[in-house]
């Protein structure tokens, strides 16, 4: 490849999004203030189709594009990646699933609806508390849990219902799940949730919340489910190593299913409150010794799921300023380096969940930072006028990492 290279994707979860009416007719990402990935911008902006046609759109799904790894080939489901992060090690016949914490509203059998998908952002502390208790008293045969952060915890259940009907609970937000939980298809799932219920509805953290009027986790929420994946190491594929810095389990699980090294920081929470420095102290860390850092920020993706237009603004923001600008300064002192900013998916303020449309991304080299000039605006409109589309997105990293 030349010269010593690196290569740095920045990746603010969701932020793509549609034209709002509030906004003027503009996006998120067109009404915030981006100066720094507009200067990315301007060395090439474009979109890609990180999501494959027929695949549920998700990080999970367009992280594996977004590192070169074809989904439709290798992903087998978002919670087995979850628990590689936490170094779970499947074995034959393990299912893996995602356990969410969630506030329920049950005001009949034939009314239950979905409040939060994370119990108002639970903390971790409260949500391991509720975990740890959950993993002695929920007994099952064959069933494991395992603690993990805020409301995003695992499931493993040893020959367990792999091909049950599951649903994200992000994507049902307000809705009547009455119906899925008493769906045939989803009957040893409903079974385990249901089971849940009087094990959480006098449990200490959610009397505590109950007199604060908070959410409380009254349920578990399983979804995501999936054996083991075998997949060949980001070395092997394209001779770098490196790491993933995200607050995210899946992420964090995907870094390690292909050979990058996941890396904690402490005071990373997956919202607006996170350790942005801290983050970006890591990945110059890893640069050090390593050629290639993802950095990933949840922010966006949360605001849109509660489809708050403000703050979706506010996290865009807040990834401009506190992870891209200081990325690009900190990589200032090396030979040569390429940064790619993106959108992995749109969670559209409108939606409340993911879909599966293109979605920006920006790259520049070095020099054309360094050579200034006018940028070019971040945004969803910009990409389209770009003309450049990648309708297979595991084939973006090919040229990102390919000669200039």
């Amino acid at each position: 490849m030349g010269k010593k290279t690196k290569y740095v994707i920045l990746v603010g979860d969701g932020m793509g999004d549609f034209a709002l009416e509030e906004l003027g007719g503009r996006t998120p990402l067109e009404a915030a203030r981006t100066p720094y990935m507009d200067r990315v911008a301007g060395g090439g902006i474009g979109l890609v189709k990180t999501i494959p046609a027929g695949m549920e759109p998700g990080s999970d799904v367009a992280t594996m594009s977004l590192l070169g790894y074809d989904p439709t080939k290798y992903h087998t489901g978002r919670a087995p990646l979850e628990a590689a992060s936490m170094g779970l090690s499947l074995s034959d016949g393990v299912v893996a699933f995602r356990m969410n914490l969630v506030t329920l509203r049950k005001k009949s059998e034939d009314e239950i609806i979905m409040v939060s998908h994370s119990c108002g952002e639970i903390s971790t502390q409260e949500g391991r508390a509720i975990v740890e208790d959950l993993a002695k008293r929920l007994q099952h045969p064959g069933i494991q849990i395992h603690p993990g952060v805020a409301y995003r915890h695992i499931l493993l259940w040893k020959d367990g219902p792999q091909r049950n009907h599951t649903i994200p609970p992000h994507d049902v937000l307000g809705q009547n799940m009455a119906g899925y939980l008493a769906d045939e298809r989803s009957k040893e799932v409903a079974r385990m949730i249901r089971a849940s219920w009087p094990l959480l509805e006098n449990h200490p953290v959610n009397m505590e919340r109950r007199k604060k009027g908070l959410p409380e986790a009254n349920s578990i929420w399983l979804w995501g489910q999936g054996k083991a994946p075998s997949m060949p190491t980001f070395q092997e594929m394209f001779g770098l190593g490196g790491g993933v810095i995200s607050a995210v389990d899946l992420l964090k699980g995907i870094g390690r299913c292909a050979g990058l090294n996941p890396i904690y920081v402490e005071g990373a929470t997956g919202y607006l409150n996170t350790n942005y420095r801290g983050k970006v102290e890591a990945a110059l860390e890893v640069l050090e010794k390593e050629d290639f850092v993802l950095v990933h920020l949840e922010a966006p993706d949360e605001a849109g799921h509660r489809g708050d237009v403000a703050e979706k603004i506010e996290a865009i923001e807040a990834f401009d300023s506190k992870i891209v600008g200081p990325m690009l300064e900190g990589l200032a002192p090396y030979e040569d380096y390429r940064v790619m900013v993106v959108s992995d998916h749109l969670t559209p303020i409108a939606k409340r969940t993911h879909t599966a449309d293109p979605t920006p991304f920006a790259w520049c080299w070095k020099h054309q930072l360094e050579a200034g000039g006018a940028g070019k605006k971040f945004s969803e409109r910009s990409a389209k006028e770009g003309g450049v589309v990648f309708d297979v997105g595991h084939q973006l990293i090919h040229h990102f990492l390919g000669p200039q």
